[in-house]
């Protein structure tokens, strides 16, 4: 994924009104992180990420 760094992984056939990976994203957003959740189609799973850069520990000290 150019430039992203996947911080968790959530399977698509969640319980029917559930949203784990957003709930996941969110969470990490009220941390500072800009995570979002993206679909990957091949594994059929929803990915919160985060851009190269925005995850902890990859920005320069």
């Amino acid at each position: 994924m150019n430039g992203r760094t996947v911080l968790e992984r959530f399977p698509a056939g969640g319980p029917r009104g559930s949203w784990p990976a957003e709930e996941f994203a969110q969470a990490r957003r009220l941390e500072g992180l800009a995570a979002e959740v993206v679909m990957d189609l091949a594994s059929d799973m929803f990915l919160v990420v985060v851009r190269r850069g925005d995850a902890a520990g990859d920005a320069a000290a």
